[in-house]
C-alpha cells in the first residue's frame, strides 16, 4: 500500500485521518496503526470505504492499494498465459 499517496488524497479532499477514521467507523488510533504498518492490516471492507469516502478513481485506487510487485506479477502472468478469444 502506498501510504504517502493515500495521505496526499486525504489532504486533497480536505480531510484529516481522524475524520476519515470516523467515516470508516474505526478508532483514529486504529487507522494510524494500520497506516504505520503499510496498510497490512487494512481490511477489504475498510479499503472499499476509503475509496468511496475519498471518491478515488479506479486508477487512484490501484496506485494506492496495490504495490508495483502485484502489478508486475499480474502483467507477467498475462504475458505467460494470454487469453485467446
Amino acid at each position: 500500500m502506498n501510504v504517502n499517496k493515500l495521505k496526499g488524497k486525504i489532504v486533497e479532499k480536505e480531510m484529516s485521518i481522524t475524520q476519515l477514521a470516523k467515516e470508516i467507523g474505526i478508532d483514529r488510533s486504529s487507522l494510524y496503526r494500520k497506516l504505520n504498518n503499510e496498510g497490512d492490516t487494512l481490511s477489504i471492507k475498510e479499503a472499499n470505504r476509503i475509496v468511496e469516502i475519498l471518491g478515488l478513481t479506479r486508477e487512484e485506487s490501484i496506485a494506492i492499494f496495490f504495490n508495483s510487485f502485484v502489478a508486475c506479477s499480474a502483467n507477467y502472468e498475462n504475458e505467460r498465459n494470454p487469453l485467446h478469444i
